[in-house]
């Protein structure tokens, strides 16, 4: 999550060697638990590490190297994965000597007691605004010079990224990175991952796209519960849950430029237990259901619709609710336990409490849980001072294509139905497909003022769009 400090826990479902490469010698997947410290009433490091052992939490993340932390983890057993701050990326990137020493100060004094497994080198650096975007991929690799040189080339050197990445992610087989992004460090860094036997690091909250298309996005998707799931268009694979969705797109993207090769970590995954009265689907109930059902799907099954042999490797955000994290309510109250060390809910930690048949929470929250549906339906919708958004046949192929991508893309708009083969693809055009793109996009934003325009390709009406539209457009805005 952008300008989350986490750590992660997981269960170890068989003995396995210090280097990350165990993650896929099994079926099953391994959970990790963030151990974020952005509070002034958490608990002592040694304290953390008791709580840790008592429930079977056998991997963490953190989000520097704190040398009282990784004092406490050692001799612990528990594995480790460190990182290197966004604000050092330059002088790492610049200087070979200032890397060797930051290795040395950092990773070598603590390992092998401390069960180092990893180096995130920075976090989310692509959303980061100060722009260490073109320090990334020459810090990862003076990194990784220097644990070579101390003998510590066992401990992989990685990069978490955010979903923003992605230039498209709807349906997962047409996922793909942001062109701007691809030349000068995607390719870069997965070739680095490549040769050094090291992995993707992705952070992925399906909360944050449920909560931004509560209208279009089924909870009981989000919340990896029964449904009736959702049928790529591109390849006909189906969906269980818009978490695996979320990780297929990325790999389709990696697939696109050639490194489908390269495996993959989530680093950040969870959901909040409270939040603002905006913040839609934050609650204790969700939350518990999310995290309890992630983790039985981690520990029992297998990859991705995608990548079926490769188990999921998960970390949770995050172990505590943490007081002084700035922004809405929810970046406080991701926590799976309080800083008294109660548990903020239920949910299994291991394959033990799974099999004693520890049940999953069930959604409690006071709205029902919206079923997928296409976002640009008007036709149960009464004209009493409503609105459309209907695609301007002026404004030429162009802008309307340009505008049809932003919304069925970055906009979030429901354009399954448009997708070759669906109920709504025909008339095949690019100003039908664009309306309903258009209104989708319109009415998940509530009609809000300036959320019908893209750039001079779309318009409000405030009559049925068959007043407006010829060729049958009215059909494809309202799916009839």
């Amino acid at each position: 999550m952008t300008s989350l400090s986490t750590f992660t826990f997981s269960f170890l479902l068989l003995t396995f060697s210090s280097s990350f490469s165990f993650f896929y010698a099994f079926a099953a997947g391994t959970i990790g638990v963030n151990y974020g410290r952005v509070a002034n009433n958490l608990p002592a490091p040694s304290e953390v590490v008791s709580l840790l052992k008592s429930h079977g939490i056998n991997r963490v993340k953190l989000y520097d190297t704190d040398s009282d932390v990784l004092t406490a983890l050692a001799g612990s057993s528990i594995n480790v994965v460190v990182a290197l701050p966004n604000e050092l990326l330059s002088s790492v990137a610049a200087d070979q000597s200032f890397a060797d020493s930051w290795v040395k100060g950092n990773i070598s004094q603590h390992f092998p007691q401390t069960k180092i497994e990893a180096i995130a080198v920075g976090n989310e650096v692509f959303v980061d605004p100060k722009n260490t975007t073109p320090f990334l991929v020459p810090a990862m690799k003076n990194v990784h010079n220097s644990l070579v040189k101390f003998n510590l080339s066992s401990i992989k050197i990685s990069s978490p990224i955010a979903l923003s990445a992605l230039q498209s992610s709807y349906p997962a087989s047409a996922g793909s990175f942001k062109t701007e992004l691809i030349g000068p460090v995607i390719k870069p860094m997965l070739d680095f991952l490549r040769q050094t036997g090291s992995y993707l690091m992705i952070n992925a909250y399906p909360f944050f796209a449920y909560a931004a298309n509560a209208d279009v996005i089924s909870l009981d998707y989000a919340l990896l519960k029964e449904n009736q799931g959702v049928v790529d268009s591109g390849n006909g694979l189906k969906y269980n849950s818009l978490l695996e969705a979320q990780l297929d797109a990325v790999h389709a993207a990696m697939s696109a430029i050639q490194y489908n090769d390269v495996k993959m970590v989530v680093t950040e995954t969870g959901w909040p237990s409270l939040g603002d009265e905006d913040e839609i689907g934050a609650g204790e109930a969700n939350a518990a259901s999310y995290n309890g059902n992630l983790v039985k799907r981690v520990l029992t099954g297998n990859g991705t619709p995608l990548r079926p042999q490769e188990p999921l490797n998960v970390y949770l955000f995050a172990l505590f609710n943490e007081n002084e994290k700035p922004g809405p309510t929810s970046e406080r109250n991701y926590g799976l336990f309080y800083p008294n060390q109660k548990r903020v809910y239920d949910v299994p930690f291991t394959l033990e409490q799974l099999g004693n048949g520890q049940s999953m929470p069930v959604n409690k929250s006071n709205s029902p849980a919206p079923s997928v549906q296409s976002g640009g339906d008007v036709s149960t919708t009464s004209s009493v001072g409503q609105t459309w958004c209907v695609a301007n046949g002026n404004a030429g192929a162009e802008k309307l294509q340009a505008g049809l991508d932003y919304a069925c893309g970055e906009g979030g708009a429901d354009c399954r139905p448009i997708q070759n083969g669906s109920t709504c693809y025909n008339p095949n055009t690019v100003e039908a497909h664009a309306s309903y793109a258009f209104n989708s996009y319109y009415q998940k934003k509530a009609r809000a003022a300036g959320t019908c325009d893209f750039g001079g390709a779309a318009y409000v009406v405030t009559q049925q769009p068959s007043k407006y539209l010829s060729n049958n457009l009215f059909t494809t805005l309202t799916c009839d």
